[in-house]
């Protein structure tokens, strides 16, 4: 039996105001929107105590920096709804926005070519490492690891680890720094890639099965659905996502260096993991990924605004990815423990 680096599933019972009460149903509420609460009460906070805070141009920085973080937890959240951990959405980025410089500044593809040939390329690595998860039964954060630090390697060797500084065509620049109403471009593609994937996995067969391997792949098995097939198109997924984010990054910067990516990594796996404490606390879910993002979002751009030293922004993460476990891990208790009480009546 293969095994699983994070539940997908947890405490999900559904309180009834009549039978159990206003004040488990109050409890319940603010289990489940507790963080989107919390987002409110922290720009209401932020914006009485440093009113530059509560300005359009504090809205465009945040979105514009974090949108690409929210695409890669996006891609995180896909294969932890099937109970694995993809860290190529750190690792891989280093590589897909070098490669998607260099094609066009060495190999002159246009731009829409060099992102086709991206896209292509990170889908394969993610087919290749669903192959050693779902077949190889290798568990999901060593193989990513493994996989992940190869491909590090292989951007370094690529880049010959220095700077690749290229003139790119406006249009590809306008993919980053394009604005619609005065929200920059890369927010909608975050809202476009929130709604394909909440109705894929809340709203088909095909989510229902995904849910059902990352909560139980014995049992998904033995039901019919074929986890594998499950497991390895998670890893399509997240690969094909992150491949676009690394396009993104390469049209912000227009410069590809292999010390970009990293820093993605910690940030982008902590909205997915305090994502699953809210709406569906314990169960990894889409709208809760972007709420865990927003508090992230909103907490640093607080902190910074205060004069936070440059050490604040990671301490953060860090912190908050401790808490977001320890939210998740009590939910998933919380859920076992449901299950042994018996019913009333």
């Amino acid at each position: 039996m293969s095994k699983t680096s994070i539940k997908s599933t947890a405490l999900e019972s559904n309180v009834n105001i009549a039978q159990d009460g206003f004040a488990a149903w109050s409890l319940q509420g603010m289990t489940r929107y507790g963080l989107f609460f919390l987002c409110i009460l922290m720009v209401l906070l932020f914006s009485a105590l440093t009113p530059s805070f509560a300005s359009m141009l504090t809205v465009q920085a945040i979105l514009a920096s974090k949108s690409k973080i929210a695409l890669l937890a996006l891609a995180a959240t896909i294969t932890m709804i099937v109970g694995k951990i993809d860290l190529n959405v750190g690792f891989g980025i280093v590589l897909w926005h070098i490669l998607a410089i260099n094609l066009q500044h060495e190999h002159g593809l246009s731009w829409q070519a060099a992102m086709l040939v991206v896209l292509a390329a990170s889908a394969l690595y993610g087919f290749l490492n669903g192959l050693l998860v779902a077949l190889a039964d290798i568990d999901s954060f060593v193989a990513t690891l493994g996989s992940g630090t190869v491909i590090y390697a292989i951007a370094l060797w690529y880049s010959g680890g220095r700077q690749i500084v290229a003139d790119l065509p406006d249009s590809f620049y306008a993919l980053h720094h394009t604005e619609l109403f005065s929200i920059p471009l890369p927010a909608f593609y975050v809202v476009a890639a929130a709604i394909i994937l909440w109705l894929l996995t809340e709203r088909t067969p095909v989510g229902r099965c995904m849910y059902a391997v990352g909560g139980n792949p014995t049992a998904a098995r033995l039901n019919g659905i074929s986890v594998n097939r499950y497991v390895i198109g998670a890893f399509v997924g997240s690969g094909l996502l992150t491949g676009f984010t690394g396009v993104l990054v390469a049209a912000e910067q227009g410069v590809g260096q292999a010390s970009v990516g990293l820093d993605f990594l910690l940030p982008s796996l902590v909205g997915a993991f305090l994502g699953s404490t809210t709406i569906r606390p314990g169960r990894v879910n889409v709208w809760g990924t972007v709420i865990g993002i927003s508090i992230l979002a909103i907490g640093i751009a607080g902190i910074q605004q205060f004069g936070g030293a440059f050490w604040v922004e990671p301490l953060f993460n860090g912190a908050t990815l401790l808490l977001s476990i320890s939210l998740a891990g009590y939910a998933q208790r919380r859920r076992m423990s449901s299950r042994k009480k018996p019913k009333k009546g």
